[in-house]
């Protein structure tokens, strides 16, 4: 049994609702098809954390957040920046506020609001749902194929976009599978790796036991040339939290290259060195050494365990220590990065259809009608909006080639439609 919509959207997450929205604007039938049975399961899982929808930082900074992926992602994000994507929350009835961090979220701080004001315009829209269909490629007649409870169906659509996500979070839908069918298509896919993730780390089972999910707070973390300030998260195998996530790439790589990375952490970024010294020089008496560095340094008890576990393994007495080098240790404790968290536990995951088999209208070169959008594409960026506004962007983007596409003289109404 087949279907036959004028363009079938693959993938229920924000990409492919976005270009399912803009797409059903420019006057075809959309039908989006998702394997889950129901949609925006990832959307709704980033909403718990209140839903950071996008960053207020200016265009240039902003666009660098992306790395190499930045000049092949400028043109869609300027054409749908972060100003109307808070412009279009607004008009689902969603205002939005910008955190003091720069962050932009709803006002309602979760995702469930918004996607379900979102789900009712494009009902209104026209869009249908074929959800439990999980996509396995296209048959002979170049149909595509979907598995669902009920057996094989096929839909013939006159365009498609492929808005399938990475392979981060696969119990929520987006588990990577469709880089086989598209290499199998002669589609160059860069590998999918851990994108904002956490690493492993060989702690001693004291301190794991002690500080397992304890926060590191107002520190500063430091690899190679970057450098960022934050929090982490002790964990039962390594470290995670947002200031590592700002500088997982780079750790990423240097895992993948040499089997480790030695990640600094500061433990009080905010205290001058010698300001620092002063303070450790003044006299123990008869305080613990603990409880002695705990005051002079205003450091927590994980900072602490976190000294004695690097001089520990060092086989160095923290205690014997002199001001100026007990200082530089607070300040620059070298943590051993010994793996990557598995892309099933991270946030976002990097790799995918790389831009050279994509033209400017994100339509695959080697599969006419066939477009792509969001994490499917070979990008990455860290946590703060920029994952969400990149996703949104290029399913605006996809969406208006697929409309040019369709009507030889759909360069001008494609121009005009506005999600």
């Amino acid at each position: 049994m087949g279907t036959k919509p004028d363009v079938a959207i693959i993938g229920a997450g924000p990409a492919g609702l976005m270009a399912a929205e803009v797409i059903a604007q420019g006057g075809a039938k959309v039908t989006v098809y998702d394997a889950m049975p129901s949609v925006g399961r990832k959307f709704l899982m980033a909403g718990r954390g209140g839903l950071n929808l996008t960053h207020s930082e200016p265009p240039e900074k902003f666009l660098t957040r992306y790395r190499e992926a930045a000049p092949k992602l400028a043109a869609a994000i300027e054409a749908f920046p972060p100003d109307r994507l808070r412009g279009w929350c607004e008009a689902l009835g969603q205002p939005t506020f910008v955190g003091t961090s720069g962050r932009i979220f709803p006002k309602a701080l979760k995702a469930s609001p918004l996607l379900r004001a979102w789900l009712r315009r494009l009902d209104r829209s026209g869009v249908s749902f074929s959800l439990r269909h999980r996509w396995t490629g296209w048959d002979q007649g170049g149909r595509l194929l979907f598995q669902t409870p009920e057996g094989q169906r096929t839909a013939d659509a006159r365009a498609t976009v492929l808005a399938l996500g990475g392979a981060s979070w696969p119990r929520l839908g987006s588990d990577g599978g469709w880089a086989g069918t598209l290499r199998a298509r002669g589609v160059g896919v860069s590998p999918l790796k851990p994108a904002n993730c956490g690493f492993t780390v060989a702690w001693s089972d004291i301190f794991r036991d002690r500080f397992e999910g304890a926060p590191l707070k107002g520190i500063a973390l430091s690899f190679g040339n970057g450098s960022v300030r934050g929090e982490a998260v002790i964990t039962r195998d390594g470290i995670e939290g947002g200031a590592v996530y700002a500088l997982s790439a780079d750790l990423r790589e240097a895992i993948l290259a040499s089997g480790r990375a030695t990640l600094n952490v500061a433990l009080r970024p905010d205290i001058a060195t010698g300001d620092l010294v002063q303070r450790l020089s003044a006299p123990r008496g008869k305080q613990s050494f603990s409880n002695w560095l705990r005051k002079a340094a205003q450091l927590s008890p994980v900072a602490i365990g976190l000294l004695q576990e690097t001089a520990h393994a060092s086989s160095v007495s923290l205690s014997s220590l002199s001001a100026e080098a007990l200082a530089g240790l607070i300040n620059a404790v070298p943590v051993q990065l010994s793996g990557i968290a598995p892309i099933t536990r991270t946030i976002s995951s990097a790799g995918g259809i790389a831009f050279g088999e994509l033209d400017a209208a994100f339509m695959l070169r080697r599969l006419p009608g066939v477009f792509a959008a969001g994490e499917m594409l070979d990008w990455e960026a860290p946590t703060g909006g920029y994952l969400l506004q990149a996703c949104f962007a290029t399913g605006v983007a996809a969406a208006k080639g697929v409309v040019r596409w369709l009507n030889p003289h759909g360069e001008e109404r494609a121009a005009r439609l506005e999600p």
